[in-house]
């Protein structure tokens, strides 16, 4: 939790963005697994700790614009839950902490709302991510259900995203401790990765640091010798000599922030030749993109600019062919770069992708595309000093894109398809770091991991750390 002042002051600015009405904002309930009292790890709603701080279940809160009125809804533990859970602060002293100094019982939140809207007051609240707050909502304010994400509101979302996109000093602090978890994670997978070993090895040894360490990891980690799959979170193959190892996981902080790395290495300690120059090819493209990081720089165009590194990379190997820019162009650098070149980065892992990535990553005059690949790239808009993101290439040679475009004769005039035959079972690579805007560029979050692939085989022999 930051300072008092830093929680009134992200108020004072919300209320500054925003015109009139009541700013609704809903806290996370626990959520059960199984049944009810076997719940998953708590985790609060993000702009709920951004502007309230408090992370207990079950709390929700209003900003009366017209009434210049902040109060937090929730009840204090009876007896039975202190049984179960021991005695906690009074919700009245933990306000007090965030600058609120009222305090209501949650089922009082109903009537301030109803009374709100009687007076014809507008309620603002954001998109809702879980089931249970379309179901509040509807509730709340006497909407269909199926009407709720047609109402939420687009001045209190803008104003949201403008102020958590640029990170304080203090912010900028927490970050930086979960993104040393997260290199310490990263270490430990390099450093005990061996044939024989599976990839849930790994991935129970990179667990527990973070939750030794931090509060726990900020997405479920992938730890796969099968790069090419995106987001693969089967963990049960053996580690062979040959395989390269995808390590892509973060550590979030017991304030909530992230981090969010990736590492790719061989498993034999050394890269194979074919593995070597895909590598590095992905190198450059990081490189490229890092190098270009600065204040009103549209990552639109650091996107594009790595693409055609990447395709650039191929040609040189007889992989593409043709002119680098209209394979761009054409779309062709998806066959093998299918994903985005980053997302933003604090409370959320992809920070504030809830609240729409069209909101978040781009602009009312700057549309996201929906074309394949460059739809999943998140961030388009222009960079601002403070903000926090990832800078994420990979080449990922997915067989079943690779057959399906060459049945299609797509991309023919930049594509060599005889020659990816050879490639069909390399699997994927992606080196991932996290990069603070600063006024005259950037700088790279947190511990320096190896990343070139000299650096990559000379810490998977020497265990010596940058």
């Amino acid at each position: 939790m930051f300072l008092t002042e830093e929680y009134k002051t992200r108020r004072k600015k919300l209320k500054e963005l925003m015109g009139s009405g009541v700013l609704l904002f809903l806290g996370n309930g626990e959520c059960g697994i199984n049944f009810k009292h076997n719940t998953y790890p708590y985790r609060q709603d993000s702009t709920f700790i951004y502007f309230f701080g408090l992370q207990l279940a079950g709390l929700n809160a209003i900003i009366d614009l017209d009434n210049d009125t902040e109060i937090i809804f929730g009840d204090n533990l009876s007896i039975d839950d202190v049984v179960f859970t021991g005695p906690i602060r009074s919700l009245e002293e933990q306000a007090n902490e965030v600058g609120v100094s009222s305090v209501s019982p949650s089922k009082m939140l109903e009537e301030y709302l109803s009374a709100a809207n009687d007076k014809g007051q507008q309620i603002h609240f954001l998109p809702p991510y879980r089931p249970e707050h379309i179901l509040k909502l509807s509730e709340l304010l006497n909407l269909p259900s199926d009407e709720v994400s047609k109402n939420v509101s687009a001045e209190f979302i803008k104003a949201v995203v403008k102020l958590r996109s640029i990170k304080s000093d203090a912010e900028i602090e927490e970050i930086e401790k979960a993104v040393h978890t997260t290199a310490e994670m990263h270490y430990k997978a390099m450093e005990m990765a061996e044939a024989g070993l599976t990839e849930a090895d790994l991935f129970g040894a990179v667990q527990n640091i973070a939750m030794a360490n931090g509060n726990n990891t900020s997405f479920p980690s992938i730890i796969t010798i099968n790069g090419q799959i995106l987001h693969n979170h089967y963990r049960g193959n053996l580690l062979k000599e040959g395989d390269m190892v995808l390590c892509d996981c973060g550590a979030e902080n017991f304030s909530g922030y992230a981090g969010d790395m990736t590492r790719t290495f061989p498993v034999n300690k050394t890269f194979s030749a074919k593995q070597k120059e895909i590598y590095d090819i992905v190198y450059k493209s990081y490189k490229t993109a890092a190098e270009m990081l600065r204040p009103k720089q549209l990552f639109r165009d650091v996107h594009l600019a790595a693409c055609k590194e990447i395709v650039v990379g191929l040609t040189e190997l007889g992989l593409m062919k043709g002119d680098p820019d209209k394979a761009v162009e054409a779309g062709a650098h998806t066959m093998f770069f299918q994903c985005g070149l980053g997302h933003m980065m604090g409370l959320d892992v992809h920070d504030m992708e809830n609240l729409g990535e069209q909101y978040v990553g781009y602009t009312d005059e700057l549309k996201q595309s929906k074309e394949f690949g460059f739809k999943s790239l998140r961030m388009g808009r222009a960079l601002e000093e403070g903000m926090v993101l990832t800078v994420e290439p990979g080449i990922y040679f997915i067989p079943e894109l690779m057959e399906l475009r060459k049945s299609e004769n797509k991309f023919m005039d930049f594509v060599n398809y005889e020659r990816l035959e050879e490639y069909k079972n390399f699997g994927g690579i992606r080196i991932e770091d996290d990069f603070l805007i600063t006024n005259d560029g950037s700088r790279i979050l947190g511990p320096k991991l190896p990343t070139t692939s000299e650096e990559i085989e000379e810490f998977r022999n020497s265990k010596k750390r940058l």
